[in-house]
């Protein structure tokens, strides 16, 4: 190359280079834009108790969160910032309250925009307000405790329906349930774990279920884990009730229904409300004696919607079973997706209000109109299963039904 040329280049170069300058301090070229199309990833804390006597509710709700960000991620991340997948953080609670608010401190460290799960009450309770304190945005999955959102804590927002809601949709289903079969249930027994959960739900039902003209016979609580349900099985046995409505996580529901079949404890009805295992596919595959024509009230997804049986599809096909853990955190998933999308920040204040003015419709639970007040999402509600035909059917609302219920129990 002549000496000549090389200076032409060379001022080119020099000319383009400073363009190029002058356009990035005026903010008037492509360069900006070619930043956001490369779209940094958002850090979201993906926190769930995958260790301890909660590690399999734990582990469902981490594959829900991950699958909804797999296809999030696939289908364009982000695209009012550029493009931005979500990078997930995973942590795990160990199913404890200390576990849980050891990873929210982490996570807080590594500079997650917002977090998602926990899980049970006891550790929302805790990581919620761990998360407070560094005014980090948190979308609880599971946790039903109402005090969870009745703190005034501006950073929290649970998008399924909390333990009042679902308490009074569940005793009053359970009345038009019992009075459309002529009422047959007059006494309940009431057995329940002793953490917040449980215990909470035992409270609220020695107050409720009088007045709506049932006796409460016996309330007979125990810890998780309990690995012998022979005694309790036997008080329960004694006291020969109508009803009797479980409040125990996963393993303890399964072992108390397969003991009181093997003691051939045959109530009217087992009526669970967020029953552990009763609206569980994995339950009436392993144990469909002991599951069948159990009845709950709980979380749920539409089995009308075609986007939710679709999804149900990938979740077995990946070997899994498709609990309420899983679609409650695709769901909140969405909810964040669509906050970020809307926020197109990362900043965890604009996502906080992004949050708090969610209008979120492309979900797949049975719900109205997504509206936050106080953090409680006001639209969210749950719904009446029954195992029949080893399968789990929605017996009510009856908008979203694709079964009706059958009361009493066959002998």
């Amino acid at each position: 190359m002549s000496e000549h040329k090389l200076s032409l280049s060379r001022r080119r170069f020099l000319a383009s280079a400073a363009l190029g300058t002058a356009s990035v301090a005026t903010g008037t070229i492509a360069m900006p834009s070619i930043l956001r199309a490369a779209g940094a990833p958002v850090k979201l804390g993906v926190l769930h108790p995958v260790t301890g006597a909660l590690s399999y509710s734990g582990q469902q709700g981490r594959l829900g969160a991950t699958m909804a960000l797999e296809e999030i991620n696939a289908a364009g991340g982000i695209k009012s910032l550029g493009g931005a997948k979500i990078d997930p953080m995973l942590g795990d609670a160990q199913s404890t309250p200390e576990g849980g608010t050891s990873e929210v401190e982490k996570m807080n460290a590594a500079g997650v925009s917002c977090i998602v799960g926990g899980y049970a009450s006891s550790i929302c309770l805790a990581t919620t307000q761990a998360a407070a304190r560094y005014d980090l945005p948190y979308v609880v999955d599971v946790g039903v405790a109402d005090s969870i959102v009745t703190r005034g804590l501006k950073n929290t927002f649970r998008f399924g329906p909390g333990f009042g809601v679902i308490a009074k949709t569940a005793l009053d289903n359970l009345v038009a349930i019992n009075d459309g079969a002529g009422k047959p249930a007059k006494t309940v027994v009431i057995v329940h774990e002793d953490s917040l959960f449980g215990s909470g739900l035992a409270k609220l039902l020695n107050a409720q279920l009088p007045p709506k003209g049932f006796q409460v016979l016996d309330t007979i609580a125990h810890p998780t884990p309990t690995r012998d349900f022979n005694t309790i099985v036997l008080k329960i046995k004694a006291a020969n009730p109508d009803l009797v409505i479980p409040a125990n996580y996963y393993n303890e529901y399964v072992l108390l229904a397969r003991t009181m079949l093997q003691q051939h404890v045959r109530p009217k009805a087992i009526y669970s409300i967020l029953g552990g295992a009763a609206s569980s596919y994995k339950f009436v595959k392993d144990f469909p004696d002991a599951a069948k024509y159990i009845m709950d009230c709980n979380h749920w997804f539409n089995p009308l919607s075609a986007k939710a049986q679709a999804l149900k599809k990938q979740v077995e096909a990946k070997g899994q079973f498709f609990t309420y853990e899983v679609y409650l955190n695709y769901s909140c998933v969405g909810l964040i997706a669509d906050a970020l999308e809307r926020a197109a920040s990362a900043d965890r204040a604009k996502v906080t209000a992004a949050l708090a003015g969610s209008t979120w419709s492309g979900h797949i639970m049975p719900y109205g109109p997504t509206k936050f007040v106080n953090g409680q999402n006001q639209g969210a509600a749950p719904c009446n299963t029954q195992v029949q035909d080893n399968d789990i059917k929605v017996i009510l609302p009856k908008e979203f039904a694709n079964g009706k219920p059958i009361f009493p129990m066959p002998a």
